[in-house]
């Protein structure tokens, strides 16, 4: 009876640091681990394609992540997307003419936002508006054109 008792418990305990494993990696992979603090500011941008640019994705400058998408809108006045996004607040000195485009980690991987700084003295802060941005390059566009455009040269 007791080594049966035991048993159970070894099961169920090894059951439950399996399911907390299951929680810690799922987290870690879907990036909802690394929370922004409180004070990030929200900066936007608009872009004619965002292609699969989504929520909580990735907004790095120089290869470190510095904060997250927080939505991705259709503006149906301009005819274009807004991307929202919050900056971590310890990096506050990020030129206001700095630029934004939609790039891809890998050749099919998640897409993120990346940041190259421009030369201005003053920053980004809540509220601002990125003026430069560059969409994303869709594959789909790309192959297509590549592929129809044999048919578009002079023969002599």
């Amino acid at each position: 009876m007791q080594q049966t008792r035991s048993v159970e418990i070894g099961t169920g305990l090894f059951i439950f640091l399996g399911l907390a494993a299951v929680f810690f990696l799922s987290t870690r992979a879907t990036g909802l681990s690394s929370q922004l603090d409180a004070n990030a500011y929200e900066v936007t941008g608009r872009f004619d394609n965002v292609g699969s640019l989504k929520e909580r994705a990735p907004v790095s400058m120089s290869g470190v992540t510095i904060g997250r998408v927080t939505s991705v809108e259709f503006d149906p006045k301009r005819l274009d997307a807004i991307v929202r996004f919050k900056i971590d607040s310890k990096y506050s000195e990020i030129p206001d003419d700095s630029d934004a485009s939609i790039l891809t980690s890998g050749l099919l991987g998640s897409q993120y936002i990346g940041l190259q700084a421009g030369g201005s003295d003053t920053y980004l802060k809540q509220g601002s508006e990125l003026q430069f941005t560059q969409s994303a390059l869709v594959l789909e566009q790309m192959i297509s054109k590549y592929l129809f455009s044999g048919g578009t040269k002079k023969s002599e």
